[in-house]
């Protein structure tokens, strides 16, 4: 049974992976720090379950990481670590250098030690693999695609930060050897995403017969990965990918904001019609455009493809039906998360 060392892994897509890998047979060793986004809720089901272990704690911990690589011997460490929200680091850019450069050189040095005092095949089929995205490269004009040598020019403090991140990965792959792998994702949706992110809101304002905020024309295009295609692709690249090497993660289905609003409220229209029968595109309300608001990403995954053979399983058209089934059905969990921290409202309009 192998043992891998997953950061971050009581969020959204980590919460996803963790729940995937330990029911292949992978024993989870489980650090998040439980900031609002993270959520034992999603792992619920492995309560008891001898194949996953939670530590609270911050990648930035040093005395904690080491302990925990040296007491369970991991043969892998996955960081979906970070602060994530664009809108988030807006409001409050610190707590994302802290978090995504800070917290990840201080992962990254506690593993390049344990890394280098492995012997034999333990060293060698080591894997060091870090969760990024296609914000780092910032916005794309009607045409093209990210590939891999796209150079990066972030425009959020969000995905400044995680460029940051990127590159001391990348340096530590060339400078102390440490074989690592980075996967850089389109925008992920499915299970247990925070209700701040654009599908998990509208199906939230949507249900409550509320104003659907959509920003500045609804335009923007977004090329949307289910998260299950995700971490399948993650565990493609963490098996298969070839060490110092960075694989784009695409869903193949750009869609602008304003269909994806409107493919939901079409959805939920047919499941869950409002009591005055409105349409509930009729609550659509554009409001001011975020600060910075990139235009357009869209992923080239045709490395990933020719390489390591993956491929996305699931269509928008597909995702997005079980995307608004799952939280018609555990609508608990939402009102869980929304404890009080969090109720919905805009964030992100500092500037």
């Amino acid at each position: 049974m192998p043992t891998w060392l997953v950061t971050g892994g009581a969020g959204f897509i980590g919460g996803n992976f963790v729940l995937d890998a330990v029911a292949s047979g992978v024993r989870i060793i489980n650090l998040d720090a439980l900031t609002y986004a993270g959520n034992l809720d999603t792992l619920a089901s492995l309560e008891g379950n001898p194949g996953h272990l939670f530590a609270k704690g911050d990648i930035g911990d040093r005395a904690l990481v080491a302990a925990l690589l040296a007491e369970h011997r991991p043969d892998a460490v996955v960081n979906f670590a970070a602060e994530s929200h664009v809108d988030r680091s807006i409001d409050g850019p610190a707590a994302f250098v802290q978090t995504n450069v800070v917290g990840t050189l201080g992962l990254l040095e506690c593993v390049r030690d344990y890394w280098k005092a492995l012997e034999g095949a333990s060293r060698d089929g080591f894997r060091f693999l870090h969760v990024s995205t296609d914000e780092v490269y910032g916005s794309l004009g009607d045409t093209g695609k990210f590939t891999e040598t796209t150079p990066y020019a972030p425009n959020s403090p969000y995905s400044a930060s995680k460029a940051a991140s990127d590159h001391l990965v990348r340096a530590f792959h060339h400078t102390y050897g440490l074989p690592v792998l980075t996967t850089n994702c389109s925008n992920n949706y499915g299970p247990y995403q925070f209700p701040e992110k654009l599908i998990p809101l509208i199906i939230a304002k949507a249900l409550a017969g509320e104003p659907l905020p959509v920003y500045g024309d609804g335009r923007n295009v977004r090329d949307w990965l289910y998260v299950g295609d995700h971490c399948s692709a993650i565990r493609a690249v963490l098996e298969r990918g070839r060490p110092g090497e960075t694989y784009n993660v695409g869903g193949e289905a750009e869609r602008e904001n304003i269909t994806v609003v409107k493919t939901i409220c079409a959805l939920l229209d047919q499941r869950r019609p409002l009591a005055d029968g409105r349409a509930r595109e009729s609550l659509i309300a554009y409001v001011k455009d975020r600060p910075g608001h990139d235009r357009r990403y869209a992923i080239d995954a045709s490395k990933l493809h020719g390489e390591l053979g993956w491929a996305p399983s699931m269509t928008f058209e597909q995702g997005i039906a079980r995307t608004v089934d799952w939280y018609l059905d555990h609508q608990p969990w939402v009102n869980r998360v929304l404890d009080g921290s969090y109720r919905l409202e805009r964030i992100g309009d500092a500037a």
